[in-house]
């Protein structure tokens, strides 16, 4: 499971207050604490925590570095911010660029610029991209699975990587009205998502977004987490610094035959 830490965001106030005052203490212990606990990458997203979101993505980005190697995913929906954080990371580390729809009513073409900004970064970057298109965030399966077909066969005709794509279904919060439905609608676009291709791209979503707003935040994220796991999704952006929630990750793969299991398969999952 390539687990994204999702908490270096400018939408948290400690982030928020540590962009205001310059402190790298605060994004540092981040990082260490996200890496120490699983996380294979950072999410580094600036949000509305700064006026001048270029300036401010670079700072974060050469902050974590600073103490860290970990991989950086790189969020921001305006490809100018992503290639100011690109100008600074060390992509030896690999990285992934966060994140593109297929089209915008304002961009036809962004996601040619993600793929042409991770294409220049190298083969160890890749993209996160959403099965989302002009007409917004698709509210059935299938519109679903018809943005992300579109998504790799664009990738694949220009010679990029299936295996460099990370496709987001879009979970959305179920306390929104009538959002319920949703979460199994994303269930079904995993399972067809996964056959797009040979080898097939990833599968990833912000699973946090599923839980605003509602009083059992981590119990819904780690239940549906499974789920997902369940049905073929193989990364999430997530907060890694919830142990119960990271057990689930453990449990779930261990019971998919994907770690080998052992009295203390817990641990040995922490570890590895």
């Amino acid at each position: 499971m390539i687990l994204i830490g999702e908490r270096i965001n400018g939408m948290f106030t400690d982030v928020k207050q540590a962009i205001a005052e310059k402190n790298e203490k605060v994004i540092q212990d981040l990082a260490r604490r996200q890496t120490e606990a699983g996380a294979k990458y950072l999410d580094v997203n600036v949000g509305t925590a700064a006026a001048d979101q270029e300036g401010t993505i670079k700072w974060l980005v050469e902050t974590i570095q600073k103490t860290c190697s970990t991989g950086l995913c790189l969020d921001s929906q305006k490809p100018a911010v992503i290639a100011a954080g690109l100008s600074v990371m060390n992509t030896e580390n690999g990285g992934i660029l966060n994140s593109t729809p297929l089209n915008k009513k304002s961009d036809e073409d962004v996601l040619d610029k993600y793929l042409d900004m991770a294409d220049s970064a190298g083969p160890g970057v890749g993209v996160i991209t959403l099965t989302m298109d002009k007409n917004g965030v698709p509210q059935d399966t299938d519109t679903r699975v018809a943005i992300a077909a579109e998504i790799v066969q664009k990738a694949m005709e220009r010679g990029f990587d299936p295996q460099r794509l990370y496709i987001d279904p879009i979970i959305l919060p179920v306390k929104v009205p009538n959002a319920q439905s949703q979460p199994g609608n994303i269930l079904n676009a995993i399972e067809q998502i996964k056959y797009l291709a040979e080898p097939s791209p990833h599968i990833t979503m912000g699973l946090s977004n599923l839980s605003q707003g509602t009083n059992e935040r981590s119990l819904i994220n780690r239940v549906f987490l499974a789920m997902a796991i369940s049905r073929g999704m193989d990364s999430a952006i997530v907060e890694v610094l919830d142990k119960q929630l990271m057990d689930v990750v453990a449990t779930s793969e261990m019971l998919m035959d994907k770690q080998i299991y052992s009295d203390s398969f817990l641990k040995v999952y922490s570890t590895t």
